[in-house]
């Protein structure tokens, strides 16, 4: 067991004297955006509690040092759960700008965790590559508030019957395509 650990730490000690700009600053980015998330979603109070922190710490720093593994779902997961632990447990009003900056951060956390999958350490890239990413990513995050408001603001002003019955037509909708693109997919 310890040599294997041994192993595992030589592997990364030579990884990161071999680690270039681009891939490293892409895996700052992913702890970044995950302390982010964590400290929108989770109460102050637990946050506060070094025994807390050092479990989600070591969640957001797994994806950062593993990407290809489950460290980015472990990571979404934790912030998701605090979400969860603070509006019910701990009564927090569920409030639009913490869901918009929740959603962001989960949703470029994840982008990045994806980049760094196929990022070598050592990979030689211009910061084009990363910034067109990020400006994508961040277009996505740009629509999907606009979109989430306005629909906030249409459901103010439609309610009742009609409006559920387009809701779960539309979760139909959604769910029927995204079996289709399944099916698609697992055919080719």
């Amino acid at each position: 067991m310890l040599t294997g650990l041994s192993g595992r730490v030589e592997r990364w000690r030579k990884a990161a004297g071999r680690a270039t700009a681009v891939p490293f600053t892409i895996r700052c980015g992913i702890l970044f955006t995950g302390l982010l998330a964590l400290g929108v979603a989770w109460p102050a109070e637990l946050l506060a509690s070094p025994r807390f922190m050092s479990v989600a710490l070591g969640l957001v720093i797994w994806p950062a040092l593993a990407p290809r593994g489950r460290g980015g779902t472990a990571a979404a997961l934790t912030a998701i759960a605090g979400w969860l632990i603070d509006t019910t447990g701990y009564g927090s009003p569920v409030e639009l700008w913490r869901v918009l900056a929740l959603a962001a951060l989960l949703y470029l956390a994840h982008t990045l965790t994806a980049l760094a999958a196929v990022l070598p350490y050592d990979a030689m890239v211009s910061f084009e590559v990363p910034a067109l990413w990020l400006g994508r990513a961040l277009l996505v995050v740009l629509i999907s508030a606009v979109v989430i408001v306005l629909a906030l603001g249409l459901t103010a002003d439609l309610g009742g019957d009609a409006f559920q019955l387009a809701t779960l037509v539309g979760l139909v909708a959604a769910t029927a395509v995204t079996m289709v693109l399944a099916r698609i997919a697992h055919r080719e």
